[in-house]
């Protein structure tokens, strides 16, 4: 409905009715506006239409030639926490009203009943009827109001229904039913699906939030559970299927997922620890040692320094490293003599003097370390003793 346009003569009649009643004289005849008994409290359903009933009376002796012609009705809606609103006004003949608001009958007349159609939930609240008439000249005056008031219901809208928790054995779930729309608020019942004709009550049930509690799940529990919302003026429903299961839950599964998960993680970081401490065995006896020392070059002697044609030491004596013996060798006694000798070509002879008895060979003490000449690759044998002939004893 939309607002009409007030014009100021309107805007000033609702005051003045108010003291119209007072401000008229005892001489005068009395208005009287009725309702039905019983009546004044209205209930309709949203969609409808509803009928305000309500007529005048004008009570007093008056002559023939008084004549009450001008007749002035007004309705108006109050609602809580709201300003007056003016619906439908009838004045000089005129009427001006909202959408789908209308008087019953045809004006002028003594039954002033208001129709009001497709009422919504908002059409809801006090309707006061104020009537005034007076006589041709605008002298003589009367006024009545009466107050109706009007409750617009709204059956329940169709509800949703869900269910919380996991439906599996021995486990506890709820089912949920609620209704977005409902005046007055919607109640709620649950039942099993025709086959079954089961009807659940308190405490399993709360029949102001719809909510259905199911405890320690069995597998014939399984089946169709509808929920009906209903109030004073109509109901509506819905449905929901239960299937309680045995198998595990999906807590179960996740948790032996994770389980497997972190036992793998284990087992790879035991393996990767494993190949890591073998590694490190290994690498100290492949490092080479950054502070060790190079061999140094062999001095070699000059003089009586023997050199091998295809340059591999064979064997080195000095005659510096020549020292005599503390007393002659025994006749037939093997003298062992240090020598070098290299892996690749056999050890030369040692150059004999004629008439010189044989002297045993040591190193001299400005030659090579035996540790040098281990490292070298050198090894001690054992040279047989000669005689003065020159033949090997």
């Amino acid at each position: 409905m939309v607002s009409l346009p007030r014009p100021p003569a309107t805007s000033l009649l609702r005051f003045l009715f108010l003291g119209l009643s007072t401000l008229a004289s005892p001489s005068q005849a009395q208005l009287e506006l009725h309702v039905p008994s019983g009546l004044t409290r209205l209930k309709a359903v949203e969609g409808s239409e509803v009928v305000l009933p309500a007529w005048y009376t004008v009570q007093g002796q008056v002559s023939s030639s008084q004549r009450w012609e001008l007749l002035t009705v007004m309705w108006f809606l109050e609602q809580e926490g709201k300003d007056l609103n003016q619906v439908l006004a009838y004045i000089s003949g005129t009427t001006s009203s909202k959408n789908g608001v209308s008087l019953v009958y045809s004006m002028p007349s003594q039954n002033v009943s208001l129709r009001l159609q497709d009422l919504q939930e908002k059409d809801s609240g006090s309707y006061r009827c104020s009537v005034n008439v007076q006589d041709h000249q605008g002298i003589k005056r009367s006024h009545s109001s009466k107050t109706l008031e009007l409750s617009v219901l709204v059956p329940p809208a169709p509800p949703s229904c869900g269910l919380l928790g996991v439906p599996r054995v021995g486990t506890n779930v709820t089912l949920s039913c609620q209704s977005p729309r409902s005046k007055p608020a919607a109640q709620y019942q649950w039942e099993r699906a025709p086959q079954s004709a089961q009807v659940f009550f308190a405490p399993a049930l709360d029949a102001i939030r719809g909510s259905l509690s199911l405890r320690n799940l069995s597998s014939p529990m399984s089946g169709v559970y509808i929920c009906r919302a209903h109030n004073e003026v109509g109901s509506a429903q819905c449905n929901v299927t239960l299937e309680v299961s045995t198998g595990p839950g999906p807590t179960v599964v996740a948790g032996a997922v994770v389980g497997t998960l972190v036992g793998l993680g284990l087992l790879a970081g035991l393996v990767l620890l494993y190949q890591r401490r073998s590694k490190a065995l290994e690498e100290p006896a492949n490092d080479i040692k950054e502070d060790a020392t190079a061999p140094r070059t062999l001095p070699w002697p000059k003089g009586s320094d023997t050199i091998s044609k295809n340059g591999t030491l064979s064997s080195v004596t000095s005659a510096r490293a020549l020292r005599q013996p503390q007393g002659p060798p025994r006749p037939g006694a093997l003298t062992p003599t240090l020598s070098l000798s290299s892996q690749v070509l056999p050890s030369p002879r040692l150059p004999r003097t004629d008439g010189a008895q044989p002297q045993p060979i040591s190193p001299s003490p400005g030659g090579v370390s035996s540790s040098a000449l281990s490292r070298m690759g050198a090894v001690p044998v054992m040279v047989p003793a000669q005689s003065q002939a020159g033949s090997l004893v």
